[in-house]
């Protein structure tokens, strides 16, 4: 598919990648929505928690859309509100997931979630797409969430036929990349905030899984990739954290994927790199869809009102593949 020739303008400061990363993140406030949570047990005894919310009519519709966080994010972080707020307002059911661990309750096992868990989000898409009839199903992924609905959506395995269409944003599709990119000078605040909520996780979880977590290896976490070295590689089947990096990067999936796919990545993204942008690939793939404005940061694309250009986006894409 051609490349697409980005629309997003802004002005002022936002032109500016960590302005619009950390007002996005940070300041932007999103009201006005309802949320329901509804607990999915899990077959190895393990939870998700997914929070609901729904048009103001209560009408049955034929429509859902599921939403995927980002790294150590929730379905109460801004970016998913506002994505919720517009689908709702637009007849969309949705139902924002919290990966394992994120909903503000500990999850019962060893493991927990990470970049490339396809498995949970394979359980949670066919069971939501069994409910009250859906027709148009809809997935979107921010960050994380996204690089991990990308790999999923190239595995091919069990993708319901009501899945119409997905969008993602702000993607790091090739997570060595990814980590150097954030290992950068100009990136101390961002890595510093993920690895002080890995950290504290760590230490709570530390208590009930003695024999696999220690003292002494939560001593050794000083960086992003000593996490992962030291809880994800061996919590998740993984035997480091590069091996980890390879194999849960969705870059290697992107020429598999069937379904109409749009991707958002800011050429100013300060946690992007490389292969994060995939234009070789998406010019090949007539279901991938590639913007890469010039501005726009992690996950910043503002606009002037309610909704950012990734909202809106992301709702025209998917009343386009809407049955």
């Amino acid at each position: 598919m051609p490349l697409l020739t980005s629309g997003f303008k802004t002005k002022g400061l936002f032109k500016n990648t960590h302005f619009s990363t950390i007002y996005s993140a940070k300041i932007r406030r999103v009201f006005g929505v309802q949320q329901e949570r509804e607990r999915f047990e899990l077959s190895d005894g393990d939870f998700i928690d997914v929070d609901w919310s729904f048009p103001l009519s209560r009408k049955q519709t034929n429509k859902v859309a599921l939403l995927f966080h980002g790294l150590e994010g929730d379905a109460q972080r801004t970016y998913m509100l506002a994505m919720a707020k517009l689908l709702n307002r637009n007849g969309y059911d949705v139902a924002a997931v919290n990966f394992r661990g994120c909903s503000g309750s500990g999850n019962k096992m060893y493991r927990s979630y990470h970049s490339g868990e396809t498995e949970d989000i394979r359980f949670i898409v066919q069971t939501i797409a069994l409910r009250n009839s859906y027709k148009n199903l809809f997935l979107y992924g921010v960050s994380l969430g996204g690089n991990a609905l990308l790999k999923y959506l190239g595995e091919n395995k069990d993708i319901p036929a009501s899945l119409k269409a997905v969008s993602t944003i702000g993607v790091p599709i090739d997570l060595k990349a990814s980590l150097e990119q954030l290992t950068n000078k100009e990136n101390f605040v961002y890595r510093t905030s993920f690895l002080i909520d890995l950290k504290r996780k760590y230490r709570k979880k530390m208590h009930y899984f003695p024999d696999q977590m220690s003292q002494d290896a939560y001593k050794k976490i000083h960086s992003l990739k000593d996490f992962d070295d030291l809880y994800t590689a061996p919590a998740h089947g993984f035997e480091n954290a590069l091996d980890y990096y390879v194999k849960a990067s969705s870059f290697q999936y992107l020429s598999k994927i069937t379904i109409p796919t749009f991707i958002l990545n800011a050429k100013n993204d300060s946690f992007l790199h490389g292969d994060c942008y995939p234009y070789g690939i998406a010019g090949n793939n007539r279901c991938l869809f590639l913007e890469t404005p010039k501005h726009g940061g992690h996950v910043g694309f503002y606009l002037p009102g309610e909704f950012y250009y990734n909202e809106q986006k992301t709702l025209e894409f998917f009343e386009e593949y809407m049955e």
